[in-house]
């Protein structure tokens, strides 16, 4: 933050931070790499491209494993409070709304770069699935305070 530009994790990293993620409820306090891919996936949550930048107008989409940094989706619920905190150091208040599965065979989370600030957490589902993959994705909404 000190320098305002995006500093990678590691001299050859291909990401770099976007933003801090809290779930003070859970002692959840990670950061979000940029590029949901499966290679920042592997260190931790990853942005979507094409989503605006959490703490944006639109709907911020936030991807991570579900076996790892986004187990504790399996223990979010409604009502609970996220914490963003930008790369410019501001910080933003989310309340969990609501929690939903769908399969992204006939479902897409929308690419909204305007209208109210939201945050969509999304993961793998069943959290305890045995083989990884499948069509089923868990999605926590968010609104800002």
């Amino acid at each position: 933050m000190a320098s305002g530009r995006p500093a990678p994790p590691w001299p050859w990293a291909d990401t770099a931070p976007v933003a801090r993620l809290l779930v003070p409820r859970l002692g959840i306090d990670q950061i979000v790499l940029a590029h949901a891919t499966g290679r920042s996936l592997a260190f931790g949550p990853g942005h979507l491209d094409g989503s605006p930048t959490p703490g944006d107008p639109g709907l911020a989409i936030v991807s991570g494993h579900r076996d790892t940094s986004f187990r504790f989706l399996a223990d979010l619920a409604v009502g609970d409070e996220i914490r963003i905190q930008r790369g410019d150091g501001r910080w933003i208040k989310f309340r969990v709304t609501a929690g939903a599965v769908l399969d992204e065979r006939n479902a897409r989370l929308p690419l909204l770069a305007n209208g109210p600030v939201r945050l969509a957490l999304t993961t793998c589902y069943p959290f305890d699935a045995i083989r990884p993959g499948g069509p089923l994705r868990y999605v926590a909404w968010a609104e800002a305070r």
